[in-house]
């Protein structure tokens, strides 16, 4: 039970994360500076790498997202720990658990002081991108840990989820962020993550199974070249597109490469990867996020984020073009700026708005590390 003085504590640290966030927004804008590294991509990745970890755990950036969030370190925990960096990927976990628990949530964010908070708002993929993390370090639950989990999974079903197990129709953040999305297939393939890893990690409290969520991302959201962005909107949306084959949801080479063509055929591509949409007036947008404060923000600009997805499923689907592509990733997006930007005017050049600017040396270096590493082994 929640005592006054508990859900006050929590509540104020809530704010004030959220609130020194939206300081450090603000002040990168004006008056950061963007720290260039010397090498090739893969060594820049590797210094990016290193020094986003500060001894409990990973930062986001090494510019103004300082915190820990919960998707951004998910994205890369399979890389880190596949170069090395297992025992930090661990020691990252096992922080931000007992943080959760004494918040008695599972947020977006941690910042370094322990508080939890969600930015923009809660988020359908908290949880299952924490559970991720969890399956593939292999981490070992305590019974505190796993019972804290199951609770959150209960919690979880009653709040997005039907008695049918599918997402409701409600607003909540998501990867791409600046949309109100109305159940996005990038929503239902982490949900169908979730599933897979509850049955890996043996957990309680989730009874639905993979297999429909696979159903629903073909039979609602398929469109014969790409993944329908959500329920009510046929655009593409490099999110909503990549992950059923990035966390490997779907593994149908023909819908895979489908998307692939549509990619290039169409040049989200161009002038490297990747272009997040090119049909933005069809999406819904927070006011905070779009024009004139932030402009094209999660519109037609270049996102490293996304590049690196296409990627590495470019390599998991074995695809020709793939040398190419990262050979233009690796010059365009990293060695041109000497950092891992967290994204780019779809020039290429650095993006900046009235009260947002994009950030560099963003953790995600560490999916590159991995996929040249990878190519290294083969």
């Amino acid at each position: 039970m929640v005592t006054t003085y508990q859900h006050f504590i929590r509540t104020t640290g809530r704010i004030s994360g959220t609130l020194l966030a939206e300081w450090r927004q603000l002040h990168g804008r004006y008056f950061g500076t963007i720290q260039r590294f010397e090498g090739n991509a893969e060594e820049i990745c590797v210094q990016i790498t290193d020094q986003c970890w500060n001894g409990e755990y990973y930062k986001t950036s090494l510019g103004h997202f300082e915190q820990f969030f919960v998707r951004d370190f998910g994205t890369v925990a399979e890389s880190l720990c596949r170069t090395g960096y297992r025992k930090h990927v661990l020691h990252t976990i096992k922080w931000a658990l007992m943080n959760y628990r004494r918040s008695a949530k599972i947020t977006t964010c941690v910042d370094r002081y322990g508080n939890c908070f969600d930015a923009p708002m809660h988020a359908i993929d908290s949880l299952p991108w924490l559970l991720h993390c969890i399956a593939v370090s292999g981490y070992d639950l305590n019974k505190a840990e796993q019972e804290f989990i199951e609770q959150q999974l209960r919690k979880y079903c009653e709040k997005y989820l039907d008695t049918t197990g599918h997402v409701r129709p409600i607003k909540f953040a998501e990867q791409r962020d600046a949309v109100i999305y109305d159940r996005s297939a990038y929503a239902v393939s982490l949900v169908g993550r979730m599933a897979w890893c509850v049955e890996q990690l043996g957990l309680a409290n989730f009874p639905y199974l993979l297999q429909k969520y696979q159903e629903e991302l073909v039979t609602r959201y398929w469109n014969g070249h790409y993944f329908n962005a959500d329920r009510t909107t046929d655009a593409f949306s490099a999110e909503c597109a990549l992950f059923p084959f990035f966390l490997g949801i779907i593994e149908d080479e023909a819908l895979a490469g489908a998307t692939f063509d549509y990619i290039t055929d169409n040049n989200y591509d161009d002038p490297f990867p990747m272009i997040y949409t090119k049909q933005s007036k069809q999406f819904k947008y927070h006011w905070w996020m779009t024009a004139p404060f932030m402009p094209e923000y999660e519109g037609e600009t270049l996102w490293s984020w996304h590049g690196i997805f296409y990627l590495h499923s470019l390599r998991r689907f074995k695809r020709p073009e793939f040398e190419k592509q990262r050979e233009r990733f690796a010059k365009g997006t990293i060695e041109q700026h000497g950092t891992f930007p967290e994204m780019l005017n779809k020039d290429g050049s650095w993006y900046y708005a009235p009260i947002y600017r994009g950030d560099p040396g963003m953790v995600w270096a560490a999916m590159y590390v991995d996929l040249v590493r990878l190519e290294h082994v083969e």
